[in-house]
């Protein structure tokens, strides 16, 4: 069933929309033909098999739908940007459907037509070919005047042709009717495509933005560390070298504190390291959350629970970026669920989706922060020592915790984090993320 669902689940949000919208286009071909090329068909006078006329007029239908439906799929191209305008297929729609609507006004008027299928064939023409045209437009409320013009202008032809006034009114107001109605429906659909894809991009795009910004402090922090000590750290190895040229006992003095600085730096920089590392629970959640949800996932989260040393929260915070991570590029899931509760003394975190497939060595190979690039500690590229489960585990049981992963009910896989916390008096119940 997941590889029947996939070909769905697994696009995004933007990609959705878009095939929605595509194929509900294509389904107007078949309610053109079967709302003006079964007319005729209808008609026992006009029967495409013994009548030549109900034949034409059959093939006239079917050549404008599928004209139609062309002109729809390039035109939303070209509103994503991604071809160049259909300027010849809209001159194309309009030609034929001027030409085939006013060959029809014309059989009309000499009686070879009745006044039912003439009505029923021009009006599905023009108003289906408005809703094709509007796609084509750059400002579609623009299209909206041409729908009272094209409702006028068919108005104008049906009594020229020497019909009655009020059938001409009765083209002119359907029409308006069905043309406005239809025009405006794929105009807000196309719009409506357009902003979903932009949204998606700015979505991007702020990503991108927060790993640039991250890495930028990171930067920025190692420089105000390294910079400053490095300084004083030529600095005195000059002075060294000038005194022990000179032979003074001093230059040894200035060596054990360049010495110290050294060491001081590099106990700087394995806290800027460490306090880039560490994971933080209630970030995390809610990262995971987004990212799942982007990525087609529906994701329930369920975190009520006490308030947790910064440590255990670290250590938790890296079991929801791994299995998220691997949620994303393993299986096929639809559904995660992800729980941190109290239980007997510990903090239990389980993480549960019904992707099939999953391996047990969850995280093997990669699993950096969700959406990132995948290095990181607990998770480089390639694997290795402190990735995936082992590396999980190496953390959980720095603060007293296990892990267990496997599959769980009803076909699902469940990953399970425990950690013991013990109560004190600064602990109280809170709730870490919504």
């Amino acid at each position: 069933m997941s590889r029947l669902t996939g070909w769905w689940s697994g696009r995004g949000s933007a990609a959705k929309v878009e095939l929605y919208t595509r194929w509900s286009f294509h389904f107007f071909l078949l309610i053109e033909i079967a709302a003006i090329g079964l007319v005729p068909v209808a008609d026992s006078g006009y029967n495409p098999l013994v009548s030549p006329l109900g034949l034409a007029l059959t093939l006239l239908v079917l050549a404008h739908s599928v004209l139609n439906a062309v002109l729809s799929s390039r035109a939303l191209d070209w509103a994503l940007d991604r071809r160049d305008r259909p300027v010849r297929l809209a001159a194309a729609m309009f030609l034929l459907t001027a030409s085939g609507s006013l060959t029809v006004l014309a059989l009309r008027a000499t009686d070879v037509l009745n006044s039912s299928v003439a009505a029923a064939v021009v009006t599905g023409l023009v108003t289906f070919t408005l809703g094709g045209l509007v796609l084509c437009a750059r400002r579609p409320r623009r299209m909206l005047y041409v729908v009272p013009a094209a409702g006028l202008a068919t108005g104008i032809a049906v009594v020229a042709m020497g019909n009655h006034p009020g059938e001409g009114l009765g083209y002119a107001i359907g029409i308006i009717l069905g043309g406005g109605g239809l025009a405006g429906a794929c105009g807000f659909s196309a719009w409506l495509m357009k902003i979903v894809w932009e949204l998606e991009r700015s979505r991007d795009v702020q990503a991108r933005l927060a790993v640039a910004e991250e890495r930028l402090r990171f930067g920025r922090d190692l420089h105000d560390i390294l910079g400053r000590n490095l300084s004083v750290i030529a600095l005195k190895s000059e002075l060294a070298v000038q005194l022990a040229r000179r032979e003074r006992p001093e230059a040894v003095d200035q060596m054990i504190e360049v010495q110290r600085i050294a060491r001081e730096s590099q106990r700087e920089v394995r806290d800027v390291v460490r306090g880039y590392r560490e994971a933080d629970l209630r970030v995390e959640l809610e990262g995971a959350r987004g990212v799942l949800d982007a990525a087609g996932i529906d994701c329930d989260v369920d975190t009520t629970g006490p308030v947790l040393p910064d440590e255990v929260q670290s250590a938790l915070g890296w079991v929801v970026r791994e299995t998220t991570t691997n949620v994303l590029r393993h299986g096929d899931a639809r559904r995660c669920a992800i729980a941190v509760r109290e239980e007997e003394g510990a903090v239990l975190l389980t993480v549960e989706n019904d992707g099939a497939g999953i391996p047990s060595g969850i995280g093997d190979g990669g699993g950096g922060r969700p959406g990132g690039t995948g290095r990181g500690p607990g998770g480089g590229i390639g694997g290795g020592p402190g990735s995936g489960l082992a590396g999980l585990r190496e953390r959980l049981a720095a603060v007293g915790g296990s892990l267990e992963a496997g599959p769980g009910d009803g076909g699902t896989f469940l990953v399970r984090a425990r950690v013991p916390v013990p109560r004190t008096s600064g602990m109280s119940r809170t709730e870490v993320a919504g």
